[in-house]
Protein backbone atom coordinates (compact mmCIF):
# COMPACT_ATOMS: atom_id res chain seq x y z
CA UNK A 1 0.00 0.00 0.00
CA UNK A 2 2.72 2.40 0.83
CA UNK A 3 4.68 1.67 -2.75
CA UNK A 4 1.51 2.24 -4.35
CA UNK A 5 1.14 5.49 -2.43
CA UNK A 6 4.53 6.62 -3.71
CA UNK A 7 3.43 6.14 -7.18
CA UNK A 8 0.37 7.55 -7.07
CA UNK A 9 2.07 10.47 -5.61
CA UNK A 10 5.04 10.01 -8.14
CA UNK A 11 2.53 10.38 -10.96
CA UNK A 12 0.85 14.03 -9.66
CA UNK A 13 4.02 15.25 -9.49
CA UNK A 14 5.17 14.95 -12.89
CA UNK A 15 1.44 15.87 -14.25
CA UNK A 16 1.81 19.08 -12.02
CA UNK A 17 5.83 19.99 -13.44
CA UNK A 18 4.05 18.94 -17.23
CA UNK A 19 0.61 21.01 -16.97
CA UNK A 20 2.36 23.85 -14.96
CA UNK A 21 2.29 26.87 -17.89
CA UNK A 22 5.80 28.58 -18.02
CA UNK A 23 3.87 31.55 -17.75
CA UNK A 24 3.37 30.80 -13.91
CA UNK A 25 6.64 29.43 -13.43
CA UNK A 26 8.36 33.23 -14.55
CA UNK A 27 9.93 32.05 -17.04
CA UNK A 28 7.91 34.33 -19.78
CA UNK A 29 7.18 37.83 -19.41
CA UNK A 30 3.24 38.97 -20.69
CA UNK A 31 4.83 41.73 -23.65
CA UNK A 32 3.32 42.72 -26.70
CA UNK A 33 4.11 41.42 -30.10
CA UNK A 34 4.32 44.03 -32.95
CA UNK A 35 1.31 42.90 -34.12
CA UNK A 36 -0.20 44.13 -30.52
CA UNK A 37 -1.33 40.92 -29.12
CA UNK A 38 -0.18 40.12 -26.39
CA UNK A 39 1.85 36.65 -25.75
CA UNK A 40 -0.73 35.42 -23.59
CA UNK A 41 -3.70 35.93 -25.96
CA UNK A 42 -1.41 34.91 -28.99
CA UNK A 43 0.40 31.48 -27.99
CA UNK A 44 -1.21 30.28 -25.21
CA UNK A 45 -4.82 31.50 -25.10
CA UNK A 46 -6.61 28.38 -23.27
CA UNK A 47 -4.21 28.53 -19.82
CA UNK A 48 -5.82 30.32 -17.01
CA UNK A 49 -3.96 32.62 -14.96
CA UNK A 50 -4.29 32.65 -11.32
CA UNK A 51 -5.78 36.40 -10.44
CA UNK A 52 -3.66 37.34 -7.08
CA UNK A 53 -0.60 36.96 -9.42
CA UNK A 54 0.04 39.44 -11.56
CA UNK A 55 1.87 38.92 -15.00
CA UNK A 56 3.67 42.11 -14.37
CA UNK A 57 5.60 40.50 -11.16
CA UNK A 58 7.12 37.76 -13.89
CA UNK A 59 8.31 40.08 -16.56
CA UNK A 60 11.90 40.01 -17.49
CA UNK A 61 14.14 42.49 -15.85
CA UNK A 62 16.97 43.85 -17.71
CA UNK A 63 20.43 42.31 -17.11
CA UNK A 64 23.41 44.87 -16.36
CA UNK A 65 25.92 42.97 -18.66
CA UNK A 66 25.16 40.21 -21.18
CA UNK A 67 24.97 37.08 -19.90
CA UNK A 68 27.21 34.70 -22.01
CA UNK A 69 28.76 31.63 -20.64
CA UNK A 70 30.52 28.33 -22.06
CA UNK A 71 32.19 25.13 -20.36
CA UNK A 72 33.62 21.83 -21.68
CA UNK A 73 31.92 18.61 -21.05
CA UNK A 74 32.65 15.33 -22.76
CA UNK A 75 31.45 11.84 -22.35
CA UNK A 76 31.90 8.39 -24.55
CA UNK A 77 32.00 4.65 -24.25
CA UNK A 78 34.45 2.48 -24.22
CA UNK A 79 35.06 -1.48 -23.21
CA UNK A 80 35.45 -0.74 -19.64
CA UNK A 81 31.99 1.24 -19.56
CA UNK A 82 30.96 5.35 -19.60
CA UNK A 83 33.84 7.73 -18.93
CA UNK A 84 32.68 11.40 -18.56
CA UNK A 85 34.91 14.75 -17.90
CA UNK A 86 34.28 18.22 -17.60
CA UNK A 87 36.33 21.35 -16.54
CA UNK A 88 35.44 23.18 -13.38
CA UNK A 89 35.22 26.97 -14.25
CA UNK A 90 31.71 28.52 -14.44
CA UNK A 91 31.79 31.99 -15.97
CA UNK A 92 29.73 34.83 -16.16
CA UNK A 93 30.11 37.22 -19.00
CA UNK A 94 33.76 37.88 -18.84
CA UNK A 95 33.87 36.83 -15.25
CA UNK A 96 35.13 33.58 -13.37
CA UNK A 97 32.49 33.23 -11.09
CA UNK A 98 33.23 30.20 -9.48
CA UNK A 99 37.28 28.54 -10.04
CA UNK A 100 35.83 25.02 -8.67
CA UNK A 101 32.31 24.18 -9.48
CA UNK A 102 31.22 20.64 -10.35
CA UNK A 103 29.84 19.76 -13.97
CA UNK A 104 29.33 16.22 -13.46
CA UNK A 105 26.79 15.52 -11.23
CA UNK A 106 25.56 12.06 -9.46
CA UNK A 107 21.81 10.78 -10.13
CA UNK A 108 21.83 7.33 -8.72
CA UNK A 109 24.78 4.72 -7.95
CA UNK A 110 24.88 3.86 -12.03
CA UNK A 111 24.18 7.11 -13.28
CA UNK A 112 26.11 10.51 -13.73
CA UNK A 113 25.25 13.47 -15.82
CA UNK A 114 27.71 16.27 -17.54
CA UNK A 115 25.81 19.65 -17.33
CA UNK A 116 26.11 22.71 -19.63
CA UNK A 117 24.10 26.14 -19.08
CA UNK A 118 22.77 27.93 -16.04
CA UNK A 119 24.29 26.35 -12.77
CA UNK A 120 21.13 26.94 -10.66
CA UNK A 121 18.56 25.04 -14.04
CA UNK A 122 21.03 22.22 -14.16
CA UNK A 123 21.27 21.98 -10.68
CA UNK A 124 17.66 22.18 -9.98
CA UNK A 125 16.53 19.52 -13.01
CA UNK A 126 19.14 17.27 -11.72
CA UNK A 127 17.61 17.07 -8.37
CA UNK A 128 13.93 16.78 -9.91
CA UNK A 129 15.16 13.79 -12.24
CA UNK A 130 16.78 11.78 -9.16
CA UNK A 131 13.56 12.51 -7.27
CA UNK A 132 11.93 10.83 -9.93
CA UNK A 133 14.17 8.02 -10.30
CA UNK A 134 14.07 7.13 -6.56
CA UNK A 135 10.26 7.02 -6.44
CA UNK A 136 9.76 4.61 -9.68
CA UNK A 137 12.48 2.31 -7.74
CA UNK A 138 10.55 2.26 -4.88
CA UNK A 139 7.50 1.90 -6.71
CA UNK A 140 8.62 -1.10 -9.20
CA UNK A 141 11.96 -2.52 -7.23
CA UNK A 142 14.27 -1.60 -9.87
CA UNK A 143 16.14 1.23 -11.59
CA UNK A 144 14.79 2.79 -14.80
CA UNK A 145 17.56 2.53 -17.66
CA UNK A 146 19.13 5.12 -19.25
CA UNK A 147 17.36 5.66 -21.93
CA UNK A 148 14.55 6.10 -19.65
CA UNK A 149 15.92 8.46 -17.50
CA UNK A 150 16.39 10.38 -20.40
CA UNK A 151 12.74 10.28 -21.80
CA UNK A 152 11.98 11.37 -18.79
CA UNK A 153 14.14 14.29 -18.39
CA UNK A 154 13.13 15.53 -22.52
CA UNK A 155 9.29 15.27 -21.18
CA UNK A 156 9.54 17.35 -18.21
CA UNK A 157 11.69 19.99 -20.18
CA UNK A 158 9.68 20.20 -23.29
CA UNK A 159 7.08 22.68 -21.70
CA UNK A 160 9.25 25.07 -21.18
CA UNK A 161 10.85 25.28 -24.84
CA UNK A 162 11.42 28.26 -25.80
CA UNK A 163 11.83 30.06 -22.80
CA UNK A 164 14.89 31.08 -20.63
CA UNK A 165 15.14 27.92 -19.15
CA UNK A 166 18.88 26.67 -20.13
CA UNK A 167 20.10 22.85 -19.61
CA UNK A 168 22.22 20.28 -21.43
CA UNK A 169 23.09 16.96 -19.94
CA UNK A 170 24.49 14.33 -21.06
CA UNK A 171 23.17 11.03 -19.29
CA UNK A 172 26.20 8.37 -18.66
CA UNK A 173 25.00 4.87 -17.11
CA UNK A 174 25.18 1.52 -17.16
CA UNK A 175 22.16 -0.76 -17.37
CA UNK A 176 21.24 -3.74 -16.51
CA UNK A 177 17.30 -4.88 -17.70
CA UNK A 178 15.57 -7.40 -16.06
CA UNK A 179 13.11 -9.89 -17.77
CA UNK A 180 11.28 -12.89 -16.10
CA UNK A 181 14.41 -12.21 -13.39
CA UNK A 182 16.77 -13.22 -16.27
CA UNK A 183 19.32 -10.09 -17.65
CA UNK A 184 18.57 -9.58 -21.11
CA UNK A 185 20.87 -6.43 -21.34
CA UNK A 186 23.74 -5.06 -19.43
CA UNK A 187 26.27 -2.54 -20.39
CA UNK A 188 26.86 1.32 -20.99
CA UNK A 189 24.04 3.89 -22.31
CA UNK A 190 24.56 7.65 -23.38
CA UNK A 191 22.21 10.07 -24.33
CA UNK A 192 22.37 14.05 -24.31
CA UNK A 193 18.96 15.93 -23.63
CA UNK A 194 18.56 19.80 -24.16
CA UNK A 195 15.57 22.03 -22.37
CA UNK A 196 14.26 22.31 -25.65
CA UNK A 197 13.17 18.47 -25.54
CA UNK A 198 15.95 16.85 -27.81
CA UNK A 199 16.87 14.09 -27.06
CA UNK A 200 19.58 11.93 -28.72
CA UNK A 201 21.26 8.35 -28.13
CA UNK A 202 24.99 7.89 -29.47
CA UNK A 203 28.63 6.68 -28.18
CA UNK A 204 30.47 10.40 -27.84
CA UNK A 205 29.27 13.74 -26.73
CA UNK A 206 30.92 16.77 -26.79
CA UNK A 207 28.98 19.86 -25.41
CA UNK A 208 29.83 23.16 -24.40
CA UNK A 209 31.98 26.52 -25.85
CA UNK A 210 34.78 24.40 -25.52
CA UNK A 211 34.09 21.11 -27.80
CA UNK A 212 34.60 22.13 -31.05
CA UNK A 213 38.61 21.82 -29.88
CA UNK A 214 37.55 18.33 -27.60
CA UNK A 215 36.41 16.58 -30.79
CA UNK A 216 39.87 17.45 -32.33
CA UNK A 217 41.28 15.29 -29.78
CA UNK A 218 38.25 12.90 -29.45
CA UNK A 219 37.95 11.80 -33.05
CA UNK A 220 41.00 10.58 -33.30
CA UNK A 221 41.82 8.71 -30.37
CA UNK A 222 38.17 7.17 -29.00
CA UNK A 223 37.52 2.90 -29.80
CA UNK A 224 35.85 0.29 -28.01
CA UNK A 225 39.05 -1.29 -27.26
CA UNK A 226 40.32 1.32 -24.77
CA UNK A 227 41.87 0.47 -21.53
CA UNK A 228 40.76 2.68 -18.41
CA UNK A 229 43.72 4.54 -18.15
CA UNK A 230 44.38 5.13 -21.98
CA UNK A 231 40.33 6.24 -22.25
CA UNK A 232 41.32 8.90 -18.89
CA UNK A 233 44.48 10.13 -20.38
CA UNK A 234 42.69 10.88 -23.72
CA UNK A 235 39.52 12.41 -21.67
CA UNK A 236 42.11 14.55 -19.92
CA UNK A 237 43.88 16.19 -22.95
CA UNK A 238 40.49 16.73 -24.66
CA UNK A 239 39.85 18.53 -22.01
CA UNK A 240 43.00 20.72 -21.69
CA UNK A 241 42.98 21.33 -25.24
CA UNK A 242 39.39 23.19 -25.02
CA UNK A 243 40.36 25.16 -22.24
CA UNK A 244 44.09 26.07 -24.17
CA UNK A 245 42.10 27.52 -26.93
CA UNK A 246 38.20 28.28 -25.15
CA UNK A 247 38.34 31.19 -22.51
CA UNK A 248 35.47 30.06 -20.45
CA UNK A 249 36.84 26.61 -19.84
CA UNK A 250 39.67 26.05 -17.38
CA UNK A 251 41.08 25.48 -13.94
CA UNK A 252 40.73 21.68 -12.82
CA UNK A 253 39.26 18.85 -14.64
CA UNK A 254 36.38 16.30 -12.76
CA UNK A 255 36.69 12.15 -14.62
CA UNK A 256 33.85 9.69 -13.46
CA UNK A 257 33.89 6.19 -14.96
CA UNK A 258 30.40 4.16 -14.91
CA UNK A 259 31.13 0.50 -15.44
CA UNK A 260 29.31 -2.38 -13.83
CA UNK A 261 30.00 -1.77 -10.46
CA UNK A 262 28.91 2.19 -10.41
CA UNK A 263 30.66 5.28 -10.64
CA UNK A 264 33.46 5.77 -9.25
CA UNK A 265 35.23 9.76 -9.11
CA UNK A 266 39.03 10.30 -9.91
CA UNK A 267 40.79 13.18 -7.95
CA UNK A 268 40.09 16.33 -9.01
CA UNK A 269 42.83 17.63 -11.14
CA UNK A 270 44.90 20.67 -11.64
CA UNK A 271 45.01 21.63 -15.56
CA UNK A 272 48.34 23.24 -15.19
CA UNK A 273 49.74 19.57 -14.83
CA UNK A 274 48.80 18.65 -17.80
CA UNK A 275 50.29 21.43 -19.58
CA UNK A 276 53.42 20.90 -17.46
CA UNK A 277 53.40 16.93 -19.05
CA UNK A 278 52.54 18.42 -22.27
CA UNK A 279 55.75 20.84 -22.56
CA UNK A 280 57.71 18.05 -21.01
CA UNK A 281 56.93 15.97 -24.10
CA UNK A 282 57.77 18.72 -26.46
CA UNK A 283 61.22 18.52 -24.87
CA UNK A 284 61.34 14.86 -24.97
CA UNK A 285 60.61 14.89 -28.84
CA UNK A 286 63.58 18.11 -29.55
CA UNK A 287 65.99 15.99 -27.62
CA UNK A 288 65.35 13.28 -29.78
CA UNK A 289 65.57 14.69 -33.21
CA UNK A 290 68.49 16.34 -32.34
CA UNK A 291 69.89 13.15 -31.38
CA UNK A 292 68.50 11.65 -34.91
CA UNK A 293 70.38 14.35 -36.56
CA UNK A 294 73.50 14.20 -34.68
Amino acid sequence: MALQNLGNFQDILLDKYLDESPIQFGQISNVQSSSGISLQDSILPSLSFPTSLSLASSQSVPLPFPMSHGTTTLAFMFQGGVLAAADSRSSCSGLVACPASQKILPIHSHLVGTTSGTSADCALWKRILSRELRLYQLHHGRRLSTKGAAKLLSNMLHPFKGTELCVAATLCGWDRCFDRKKVSFSGPNLFYVCSDGTRLQGTLFSVGSGSPYAYSILDQGVHWGLTVDEAVSIAREAVYRATHRDAYSGNCVDIYHISSKGWTHRSREDLKEEYYREKERQRQERRDRQEVTL
